[in-house]
């Protein structure tokens, strides 16, 4: 099964800007897909998404974990180890 990381946000939303800039060029070990919950609301509404920014770890279309806000690079590979 591939694993990914999809990663909603908007793009009025500061602390998605944040989360952005923190995961810019970073390698993560999984792929990392962006998502635009005002462009695709199909999607958010499938995983639930109620605030942003929001990370799903996905293993192939089952959530597996989440993680909410703006984290810091180090939190987020804690989380993504965690898995």
């Amino acid at each position: 099964m591939s694993d990914k990381i999809l990663k909603f946000s908007a793009s009025w939303c500061g602390p998605c800007k944040s989360l952005s800039m923190t995961l810019h060029g970073e390698d993560l070990g999984v792929p990392l897909e962006e998502v635009d919950i005002d462009a695709s609301a199909e999607l958010s509404s499938k995983y639930s998404i109620r605030s942003v920014p929001t990370l799903v770890y996905v293993r192939g279309e089952t959530e597996v974990s989440r993680l909410g806000g703006a984290q810091t690079l180090a939190k987020v590979k804690e989380w993504i180890a965690s898995v």
